[in-house]
């Protein structure tokens, strides 16, 4: 398996990429050991099962993320930047995704949660809670946004969820369209939602 020190850590990276780029229904262990290096015996060492995996995944991932969406959702940060940036990071996340995999992937706790809702509760559980965390940020910077007087939202969670699923829909069209373009609406889309005015965004 490779050294054990990084054996866990190569069944996550390839667990996530597997279901990405794939889907988690079609992903077997066997596929995932192959993947990562490691063998069938040792996968069972870490892990009970594939969901254990994905939920350890899911994880590992989110203190990576985490650190990037607390930067740029800092509160030294104008709270209109902040949604400005934060739809250019995603576009350029997604443009490099493409460019490695030769597809626009889209989200993919949201592409995950889709396909496993009706039937793996634990993983079900786990995206839910993985895309709460994302839309608090938003949250963050619209009731900032609004205590400045820059927007009218004194509902500012149910403000930041209309925004959230206009961006997880923009980004399923483009999985499904494989098409970037379709994400240069983002900015413009949800400034429009806060009642804002900015000039288009550049093409990706």
């Amino acid at each position: 398996m490779g050294r054990v020190s990084d054996g866990k850590e190569r069944l996550m990276d390839a667990v996530r990429e597997l279901i990405w780029t794939g889907s988690y229904g079609s992903t077997t262990i066997d596929q995932i050991c192959d993947k990562a290096g490691v063998k069938k015996g040792s996968f069972y060492y870490f892990f009970k099962c594939k969901s254990d995996l994905a939920v350890a995944a899911i994880d590992a991932d989110w203190q990576i993320r985490r650190v990037e969406l607390d930067a740029l959702f800092s509160p030294t940060t104008p709270p209109l930047e902040r949604l400005r940036r934060f739809c250019e990071y995603s576009a350029q996340a997604q443009a490099a995704m493409k460019a490695k995999f030769g597809r626009v992937l889209g989200c993919p706790q949201f592409c995950l949660g889709s396909e496993v809702s009706t039937r793996e509760d634990q993983l079900q559980q786990k995206v839910m809670e993985m895309l709460e965390h994302r839309r608090k940020y938003l949250e963050s910077a619209i009731r900032d946004a609004h205590a400045q007087g820059a927007v009218i939202a004194p509902d500012a969670a149910a403000k930041s969820r209309c925004l959230f699923a206009y961006f997880e829909g923009l980004l399923t069209q483009a999985r499904i369209q494989n098409d970037l373009g379709v994400l240069t609406e983002a900015q413009t889309g949800m400034f429009a939602l806060l009642g804002v005015s900015v000039p288009p965004v550049s093409p990706v």
